[in-house]
């Protein structure tokens, strides 16, 4: 096992791997994991520094809940990265601070990993868009996920507003960002959000059977599958098919040491 240096746990997060399986924790539990630039800052890092040997990345919140959000008493300070600063910025600067903040999430999508978010409690605003970053969601029965931008007069910038509209539909991805309600773990599970949803105390075992499953499973073969179905929307069923054929001509090269 291999963590982060003393730094990582500063910022508020943590990193643990274990062979080809990585654990990055949000570490705030006292004010519900709540995200400041400097979290943002050090998981983006992590994402850069991260052997090349990792398959699955879990990302979790330690304590009672995966993340309750934007740090609002970041935002609303007078910090580089506060709400004023930014407004202060010039449309195209305003962007690319913005831009540095989502590189903190969209890592998660990367084609070379499978990554599983373990959300219990509140995840609200910027901790749903990183739940909705990777590629599972494993809820515990308590889980609530809420998109909440919409009540401070801003927009979902993470990342979350795609994969939010592919898992449920854009007609339930608009209600769910103009009414920021909160979505229980039942209902995350009905419409799709969620992978699965187990009980409180099973989520870790959960999880953790899950990554060892992708582990035991061959690794050309995850991704060229994951690439397949990332791609599939899009598609039409003649191009689609003709991506399976040419996924699986190269599993086949590979397979047999063909060059």
């Amino acid at each position: 096992m291999t963590t982060s240096p003393a730094a990582g746990s500063e910022a508020g997060v943590r990193y643990a791997q274990d062979g080809p399986v990585a654990t990055v924790t949000l570490d705030r539990p006292d004010v519900l994991n709540a995200q400041t630039p400097a979290m943002w800052s050090e998981l983006t890092d992590i994402s850069r520094k991260m052997p090349g040997d990792v398959r699955v990345v879990i990302v979790r919140g330690e304590g009672r809940a995966f993340s309750a959000g934007l740090d609002l008493s970041v935002a609303r300070g007078d910090g580089d990265s506060s709400l004023p600063v930014l407004a202060r910025l010039s449309p195209e600067e305003c962007a690319d601070r913005i831009a540095g903040f989502q590189d903190a999430f969209t890592w998660l999508r990367r084609p070379s990993l499978v990554t599983i978010a373990a959300v219990q409690g509140h995840a609200i605003g910027a901790g749903f868009q990183l739940a909705l970053n990777c590629d599972m969601r494993v809820l515990a029965d308590d889980a609530r996920f809420s998109m909440a931008e919409v009540t401070l007069g801003l927009v979902p910038d993470l990342g979350g507003t795609k994969r939010l509209t592919e898992l449920v539909g854009p007609s339930r991805a608009l209600e769910i960002c103009l009414t920021g309600r909160r979505i229980p773990a039942d209902e995350a599970d009905r419409i799709g959000l969620a992978t699965a949803v187990v009980p409180r105390a099973e989520l870790d075992g959960a999880v953790n059977d899950l990554a060892a499953a992708i582990v035991a499973a061959d690794a050309g073969a995850v991704a060229e599958i994951k690439a397949l179905l990332a791609g599939a929307p899009p598609r039409t069923y003649d191009e689609q098919d003709r991506a399976e054929r040419e996924a699986q001509t190269r599993r086949l090269r590979d397979l047999t040491g063909q060059e």
